[in-house]
């Protein structure tokens, strides 16, 4: 997700400190059960998936990819995007360093990833490939970590950028979704370890 990392404006370290101090994340969890709430389904109102891309964890992931990635001057496919998210709060976050060398990130809907990310991708061509793969599951929740790589065509030899999408996924008894795809590129001191370039 590489081409949509934006560095002016972004959140920092105090934003990130402000949410760790809450410190509620254990106490939700066992207020829910205990208590027995509905969860949330998805929404019948949203865009309808693909059932070959969401059946299985390497279908969703590969169909993120794909969905993104095209030649310069081909329109993608957004409703087949918006299909792969949850329909309340998923969410995109690009994370990097700004020129000071202060850590920050966004945090986008996928609706405003289309809108803010949908134009460059379709007038400047980008293909994103997953390089590697690590994952775990537990339950309902998979956690994967994708390291990929950036190019304009799918001619240039090396990329213009890598790094790992660090994407959380949510299977309902049927199918998979993306609950969150939040993200960093290598930079100059900071590479893909070798244990995440398997493939």
């Amino acid at each position: 997700m590489t081409e949509t990392t934006t560095r002016e404006g972004a959140r920092t370290r105090r934003g990130t400190e402000r949410w760790a101090s809450r410190r509620f994340g254990h106490a939700v969890g066992a207020l829910t059960l205990a208590a027995g709430l509905a969860l949330a389904a998805p929404s019948p109102g949203q865009a309808q998936a693909d059932p070959s891309d969401v059946a299985t964890v390497d279908g969703i992931i590969a169909a993120l990819y794909d969905v993104i990635s095209g030649p310069a001057g081909e329109a993608r496919d957004w409703d087949r995007f918006l299909g792969l998210f949850i329909a309340e709060g998923a969410r995109l976050i690009p994370s990097g360093v700004n020129a000071q060398g202060v850590a920050g990130y966004q945090i986008w809907t996928p609706e405003e990833y289309v809108q803010r990310a949908g134009a460059s991708l379709e007038q400047n061509g980008f293909f994103e490939s997953e390089i590697g793969r690590a994952s775990d599951t537990f339950g309902n929740v998979v956690h994967v970590f994708s390291a990929y790589d950036s190019k304009r065509t799918l001619e240039d030899v090396e990329p213009f950028a890598r790094g790992i999408n660090s994407i959380q996924l949510f299977h309902d008894g049927s199918r998979y979704w993306i609950v969150s795809v939040f993200w960093n590129a290598e930079r100059p001191g900071l590479t893909i370890p070798a244990r995440y370039l398997n493939r």
